[in-house]
């Protein structure tokens, strides 16, 4: 262990190694309130299945079949092309900055939205991946309901949500990986079984590819747009994006932008996943109009037991993914507004039994418009990420440079609070009342206001409601911030100096950790006592003395 010195202030403990009980802790925690080490980032392998749960959800099928009801065939394919475009520009952007930070989507939003405005986000997020795990699991629940005939379907519910809690409880580089790496192939061998067998029984036709649109409609736009808008919708992957890429190593970057986050997920998962759909709706007879459970029950009728296990293994695979970051994302957002510190364990426990009660609801009957409300919040919370990154580009700022610790940002975050609230009330409002215009112009409108809104404000009052300027920071003192690892006074545990700040509360400005911070009051006032004095005094670099 070394010391550095800064006068009048304690000394820094230091060690070169990770603290064994932060090892322990990180296990099923993944560092989700503190910045990930390099020590704990993924291998791209084992990044790649865990991600690669998101490609097999029985949702990517429905939604290209129901786009293609609408605007036809050829419409879909044009709007899923831009869609993979654009998934996998923004993709490749956010996940090596996201690499580069450490921090997980609901830190990143301090910066965003201040310390204490930054809550919605997690909410946002983790409710609409515990909503995704609801509606995926209810999906399970049925088909097993209806294939088995035994039990009741409430049943059916307990047991789905209580088997899904146990794949989560470890973490991405633990066991998602290798959950996900053993289920993955079986999911694509179970699609191309579905397909063969649909065309031996009810032969095969070019029809579906150049079917159009099953009634005409007004969508005040071409086909090909109303196709990207709908996919607009579901860019929740963006953050979730975040979550997953700030464990990747940044040495690859590229692997990751082209690969794990890039064209060839959203080809295998938009594209791929969108063809079945419309392919399997043209060939195959469901009761009723297209839905997901009537979509599932067709395939479950062709394929028996082998379509059971297909779709068994498709909505596994994208709960274990929806659970992982609802409990997250419950864990940052209960921590900050409630300051109740749980473990990402009994998270995990906690959404379950929240899926459970929200199954017993009838869920698929409200969840898609809660989806699509929130999808509007998604989509401004993506416009303003992508101008903080064009303005910390512009500056010059390295993302290894990027504020987050609480003392060191401001509470509220005016330019970045007001542009996200405002354009995500216009476009909830477009959404709910503006009829088919609305569920066309929603997502584009919300996007383009929200980018406008946070770059003239960013304009207008440059860093003022970014970062606080205060003196005697940690990052400074150590040669090395991503590798040396400072004891927090108030919790005893060594974190990188990445994350770590100085407590002006006590006399000596004692060492305190990112999730430390978040609880403690008395820092988080004399923070900002301090930042508003102005005595950000010399740079810090002087402010080291020498061993």
């Amino acid at each position: 262990m070394s010391e550095r010195l800064t006068p009048g202030n304690r000394p820094l403990q230091i060690i070169d190694h990770d603290d064994p009980e932060v090892v322990r802790s990180a296990a099923t925690e993944d560092y989700a309130l503190h910045v990930a080490p390099f020590t704990w980032r993924s291998g791209r392998v084992s990044l790649l299945m865990a991600w690669y749960a998101f490609a097999s959800a029985m949702f990517w099928l429905i939604v290209g079949a129901t786009v293609a009801l609408v605007v036809g065939t050829g419409d879909t394919l044009i709007g899923l092309g831009l869609s993979v475009l654009a998934y996998s520009v923004i993709g490749g952007l956010i996940s090596r900055y996201a690499a580069r930070t450490g921090v997980s989507s609901a830190l990143f939003s301090r910066c965003l939205f201040g310390y204490l405005g930054s809550v919605i986000a997690p909410l946002v997020i983790g409710a609409t991946a515990l909503y995704y795990g609801v509606f995926e699991g209810s999906v399970i629940a049925s088909v097993l309901h209806q294939y088995t005939g035994t039990g009741s379907i409430e049943l059916w519910y307990f047991i789905v949500a209580a088997y899904s809690i146990p794949l989560v409880v470890g973490g991405v580089r633990k066991w998602l990986d290798k959950i996900n790496g053993i289920l993955l192939p079986f999911y694509y061998i179970g699609l191309i079984v579905v397909i063969v067998w649909a065309i031996a029984r009810h032969g095969y036709s070019n029809d579906w590819l150049t079917a159009g649109p099953v009634a005409d409609a007004n969508l005040h736009a071409p086909g090909w747009f109303f196709a990207f808008t709908t996919y607009m919708g579901v860019w929740i992957m963006i953050p979730f994006t975040w979550d997953y890429a700030r464990l990747a190593r940044t040495a690859d970057a590229r692997y990751h932008r082209w690969l794990t986050f890039g064209p060839l997920f959203y080809i295998l998962t938009l594209v791929v996943n969108a063809v079945v759909g419309i392919f399997l709706a043209n060939t195959l007879v469901t009761n009723g109009p297209l839905s997901e459970l009537s979509a599932v029950d067709g395939i479950v009728k062709l394929a028996g037991i082998f379509g059971v296990a297909l779709v068994w293994i498709s909505q596994t695979r994208i709960n274990t993914a929806n659970y992982y970051l609802a409990s997250i994302n419950a864990e940052s957002f209960f921590a900050r507004l409630l300051r109740i510190h749980l473990s990402r364990r009994v998270w995990v426990v906690v959404i379950g039994v929240g899926a459970f009660g929200l199954m017993l609801t009838n869920p698929i009957s409200y969840l898609l418009k809660a989806l699509q409300w929130q999808g509007v919040f998604v989509v401004a919370w993506i416009a303003i990420a992508l101008v903080y990154l064009a303005f910390a580009r512009r500056d010059g700022r390295a993302a290894e440079d990027f504020e987050f610790r609480p003392g060191r940002i401001p509470a509220f975050n005016a330019v970045g609070l007001v542009s996200w609230l405002v354009a995500s009330a216009v476009g909830v409002t477009l959404a709910q009342a503006g009829g088919s215009f609305g569920a066309t112009w929603s997502a584009p409108i919300t996007f383009v206001l929200a980018a406008a809104m946070y770059a003239a404000g960013r304009f207008a009052t440059g860093e003022r409601h970014v970062v606080l300027r205060r003196p005697f920071d940690p990052r400074a003192e150590v040669d090395d911030p991503w590798e040396a690892r400072v004891r927090c006074a108030s919790c005893d545990r060594h974190y990188i100096a990445q994350e770590m700040d100085r407590n002006p509360a006590t006399h000596d400005h004692a060492p305190i950790c990112a999730e430390c911070g978040s609880d403690d009051l008395a820092y988080l006032r004399a923070s900002y006592a301090e930042a508003r004095s102005g005595t950000v005094g010399r740079p810090d670099a002087d402010l080291v003395a020498t061993d």
